[in-house]
C-alpha cells in the first residue's frame, strides 16, 4: 500500500492552481494546537499539500470539484486530526459558499468532539476568523457569520437526523462507526441541492471487515489498482502490505509519512520492542502504527514465556499473607474459578497466583470424553475439586472461600456481575470486601495488558498449575478502536475463566496491594501501546 491520486482512464483532469493555492493559503494561515507544535504556522507537510491541492484544485469542465468523496487511510500520530480540523474550517469559511452547512461526525460524541475543540483552537488563535467564527460551545457548533455558514458535531447517535443541506462531512475515524447508518445519512442524497459538496473521511485501519470502512478501503484499493473507475472518489492509503516485514524501520517510514516530525521514530521502536514478543500488541502495532487491517482477536498468551513464570508456591509460606481475589462463577454447570493473587512485598519478589477449580462431580467423565480435557486427572493432582451433583454446588464453594479468609487475608473479592448476585451477597454477609468487576474493555483492558507485561518480565509465579496454564493458552483477546483490549470469551471457545479471574485479582491487587510501593498505575498511568 501507499499514497497515491486518482487517474481518471481516458480523461485528462482539469487543474485551477488558483483554488488550490487559495486552499493551501487558508490552511497555511491557521496555527497548530498540540504540545511543542502550538503556535507554529500550520505549513501543510508533503503528503498533506498533495491531497489538499489535488481534492481542491482539480475541477470539472464546468469549474466545480470533480472529487466529492475523499478517503485518507493513515495509522496514528500523523497530524489526522489537524488536517481534518482545517478542512472543516475551510468548508465552513473559505469556499464561498453561502449557508454552508458542514458536519464532523464520528463514532461518537467525544471521538467527535476531538477534531472540533482542534478547529476551536484553530479559530482562537488566528485574529481574522475570531473575529467573523462565533462559537455555540454548548452545541459544539462554530458559526461563520459573513456567509451564515456553521460547522456543527454529530455522532453515531444522530443517524436519525435526515433532511440535512450538507455542504462537508469531516468523517473522523471511520472505521470506529458501530454500523453504517450514519455514514449512509451523511452521504446518500444529503449534499444534492449543493454544487460541489465534499465528503472528508480520515481514519486509521480497522479489524472489522463486515464494517462500512472496510467497504470504503475496498473501494479505495480498487480504484488505486484501476480495478474500478469513479471520477469523484479521491483515496490515499499509507501503509504496508500484510506480508511485509513489520518490524523494517524502512517500512515504517514508508506507512507514516509525517514520521520525524509529527512523531519520533523513537516512540515507533519503543513500541515495537514492547510488541515483538506479544501477539495482541503487535495486532496493535500493526493496526495503529502500519495501518494494517489485522484480525479482531488473535491468541494472546505466549505459552513459552507463561512457562518460564513456573517458579514454586510454597501455600504455607503465604499463610497470614494479604491478597486479592477473583470470582468467575460461569454457569452453574461449568467450571467456577477462585484466584487469589499475593502482590510482593519486596522489589525482588514476584505476585503470587493461587488458583481453585471447581466442576460437578457427576459429570466429570462426560467432560472428559467431550472436551478432551484432563479434568479426572487434575482432579487427582489436586488442581480441580469436585461439589456433589451434577450442577456447582455453590454453598460448598462458599465454605471453601470462607476457610480460605481464615487462612489468608483476603482484602477483596472481585467478581463478574453475571450470575454472582446471590453468592456475593453471602461472601459480603460473610464479612468480605466484595467488588463488582466489569468486563468490559474499560476495567479489563488494563490488567490484561499489565498482566502480559508482568509474564514477560518473570514477575509471576503460578506454580505451573495445569487448568490455569489450559485456560492461558485458550485465550483470544478483542480489540476496541483506541487499542483496548479483553479476553473475547467468544472467539476464546474453550474455558478462559481461571484467565479472567486471574486478571480480575491482579486489578485489585494492583490498585490496591500494599507492597514497597503504590499502585503501579498510579506510578506511570495505564499502559497504552
Amino acid at each position: 500500500m501507499a499514497n497515491s491520486r486518482i487517474i481518471v482512464p481516458e480523461k485528462k483532469l482539469l487543474t485551477n492552481p488558483t483554488l488550490a493555492e487559495r486552499a493551501v493559503a487558508f490552511i497555511n494561515s491557521l496555527k497548530h494546537t498540540k504540545g511543542e507544535w502550538h503556535g507554529k504556522t500550520f505549513d501543510l507537510l508533503p503528503w498533506q499539500e498533495t491531497i489538499i491541492r489535488d481534492v481542491f484544485g482539480t475541477v470539472k469542465e464546468n469549474g466545480y470539484r470533480q472529487y466529492n468523496s475523499v478517503y485518507v487511510e493513515i495509522p496514528k500520530k500523523q497530524g489526522k486530526s489537524e488536517l481534518a480540523a482545517a478542512v472543516a474550517l475551510y468548508l465552513m469559511a473559505g469556499d464561498g459558499e453561502w449557508g454552508a452547512e458542514v458536519y464532523g461526525c464520528a463514532a461518537d460524541r467525544q471521538q467527535a468532539s476531538i477534531v472540533f475543540d482542534v478547529a476551536v483552537e484553530m479559530v482562537e488563535q488566528c485574529p481574522a476568523l475570531k473575529k467573523r467564527i462565533k462559537p455555540v460551545l454548548s452545541q459544539k457548533r462554530l458559526v461563520y457569520q459573513p456567509l451564515n455558514s456553521f460547522y456543527q458535531v454529530l455522532s453515531a447517535e444522530s443517524y436519525t437526523k435526515h433532511g440535512l443541506n450538507v455542504h462537508g462531512v469531516v468523517f473522523d475515524e471511520l472505521h470506529a462507526q458501530p454500523n453504517r447508518l450514519l455514514y449512509d445519512v451523511m452521504t446518500h442524497g444529503s449534499g444534492d441541492a449543493r454544487k460541489q459538496p465534499l465528503f472528508f473521511l480520515i481514519t486509521t485501519a480497522g479489524t472489522d471487515r463486515n464494517s462500512i470502512c472496510w467497504e470504503v478501503h475496498q473501494k479505495a484499493e480498487d480504484v488505486l489498482a484501476g480495478r474500478k473507475i469513479d471520477p469523484t472518489f479521491y483515496p490515499v492509503i499509507y501503509g504496508i502490505p500484510e506480508e511485509a516485514d513489520w518490524g523494517s524501520e524502512q517500512n515504517w517510514y514508508r506507512a507514516n509519512p509525517s514520521l520525524d516530525v509529527t512523531v519520533d521514530v523513537e516512540k515507533l521502536r519503543a513500541a515495537y520492542n514492547n510488541a515483538k514478543d506479544n501477539p495482541a500488541e503487535e495486532n496493535l502495532f500493526r493496526q495503529l502504527r502500519l495501518n494494517q487491517w489485522v484480525k479482531q482477536s488473535v491468541r494472546w498468551m505466549p505459552m513459552d514465556a507463561w512457562d518460564q513464570c513456573n517458579a514454586a508456591v510454597d501455600t504455607e509460606a503465604l499463610i497470614g499473607r494479604e491478597c486479592y481475589a477473583g470470582l468467575d462463577l460461569s454457569s452453574s454447570t461449568d467450571i467456577t474459578a477462585f484466584v487469589l493473587v499475593f502482590p510482593p512485598r519486596t522489589d525482588e519478589e514476584s505476585y503470587v497466583i493461587l488458583p481453585y477449580f471447581w466442576v460437578p462431580e457427576d459429570t466429570l467423565a462426560l467432560r472428559v470424553r467431550r472436551d478432551h480435557v484432563p479434568y479426572d486427572v487434575w482432579k487427582a493432582q489436586g488442581s480441580v475439586m469436585t461439589t456433589e451433583g451434577n450442577v456447582i454446588h455453590y454453598g460448598f464453594i462458599e465454605d471453601f472461600i470462607e476457610d480460605l479468609g481464615t487462612k489468608y487475608n483476603i482484602k477483596e473479592i472481585a467478581y463478574d456481575r453475571w450470575g454472582a448476585v446471590q453468592m456475593s451477597q453471602n461472601l459480603e454477609g460473610a464479612g468480605f470486601t466484595i467488588v463488582p468487576f466489569g468486563q468490559g474493555f474499560r476495567d479489563m483492558s488494563p490488567p490484561t495488558k499489565e498482566l502480559m507485561k508482568l509474564v514477560l518480565e518473570k514477575r509471576i509465579a503460578h506454580g505451573g498449575n495445569a487448568p490455569l496454564r489450559w485456560m492461558m493458552d485458550n485465550i483470544y483477546v478483542r480489540t476496541d478502536p483506541a487499542g483496548n483490549i479483553k479476553p473475547d470469551k467468544e472467539k476464546s471457545t474453550e474455558r478462559i475463566d481461571g484467565a479472567v479471574a486471574t486478571i480480575m485479582a491482579l486489578d485489585r491487587a494492583i490498585r490496591c496491594g500494599n507492597g514497597t510501593s503504590a499502585s503501579v498505575y498510579d506510578e506511570r498511568g495505564i499502559l497504552v501501546f
